[in-house]
Order: structure tokens, then C-alpha cells, then sequence
């Protein structure tokens, strides 16, 4: 991994982490027992856009981090992206410090998560799924499972069911 890519995910968690004891301090939707990690992070097929897990005690979202002045989203604008044969929307944010990127919500509250290995193993495997998948194909069928039916093994059928 690049140093540029190092510093956007250290600087990532370094921005989490100060958000957790600053404007998260004290708000009941945190699971103490989680910390702020990056999880995963690796370039995209472009290069321009690291893609991986970001764990926090309040949320867990699949995040798109820029490693430079690449196009995002506006804050609040939505998008839906390939990732693997799923598609997920997207919003964009902005932190101070951090700049500009996109996340999709994947849990929160955390409180389904008993301690920090639980929830790491979790974003591990969501992402060993997604990079996974093949591309998809003309014969695949456009109906997708919803994010919640992916990450909880419900096919299209069950999540289409469940909709």
C-alpha cells in the first residue's frame, strides 16, 4: 500500500476517534466496548479511491475514502455503486480534516456486537464477500438483494420477499 493511502486511512480513524470523544462523547447510541478502526481499505480498479470498512462505536459503513481531489459526492447527495455484483447508495459527507468521501450504512447502532474482534471479524467478511463476487454478467438477473438481505445471507427471492 501506497504512503498516500496509509496517511488517508490513518488519518481517517485519527479523525473518528477525535469525533468519539468530542461530539459523540456521552450519547447513548455508542457500544463502549467498540473502538474506531479502518478495516480493509484498498485501492479500486482506478486507483483514485480507497474502499473498505470503517468501524466506529456508533456505526459501522462501507466507506469510499478519495487519495486525492477525486470527484465525491456533494454532502448529502446520493448514488448508488458497483461493489463486486451488489449495488449500495451511497451518500456523501465531509469531515474536517478529512475532506470529502462517500459512506453506505451497513449497522448502527452497534449494540449487536459484543466486543471490537466481533465487529472487525464482521467487517472482514462483508468485505471477503463483496471482493468475492465476480463481475456481473448479461445473463445475471438485475434484481439485487437489498444491503441488510446481502449481509445477512438472504438471497433475491427472500429479500425481495421481505421488502
Amino acid at each position: 500500500m501506497s504512503v498516500l493511502a496509509h496517511s488517508r486511512i490513518l488519518t481517517l480513524e485519527q479523525v473518528f476517534a477525535r469525533i468519539a470523544t468530542t461530539h459523540m462523547r456521552n450519547v447513548p447510541v455508542q457500544n463502549l466496548a467498540l473502538r474506531v478502526q479502518a478495516v480493509g481499505f484498498a485501492p479500486q480498479a482506478d486507483s483514485t479511491v480507497l474502499q473498505g470498512v470503517l468501524i466506529t462505536p456508533w456505526f459501522m459503513n462501507l466507506v469510499r475514502l478519495p487519495l486525492s481531489a477525486t470527484s465525491m459526492l456533494a454532502v448529502g447527495e446520493k448514488a448508488r455503486h458497483q461493489v463486486g455484483t451488489e449495488h449500495f447508495e451511497f451518500i456523501g459527507a465531509h469531515e474536517d480534516g478529512l475532506g470529502a468521501f462517500e459512506a453506505c450504512s451497513l449497522f448502527s447502532p452497534m449494540f449487536e456486537f459484543t466486543d471490537q474482534a466481533a465487529a472487525v471479524a464482521t467487517a472482514t467478511e462483508v468485505l471477503k464477500l463483496l471482493r468475492a463476487s465476480a463481475p456481473a454478467t448479461a445473463n445475471t438477473s438485475p434484481t439485487l438483494p437489498n444491503r441488510r438481505g446481502f449481509l445477512f445471507g438472504r438471497g433475491v427471492a427472500a429479500s425481495a420477499a421481505s421488502s
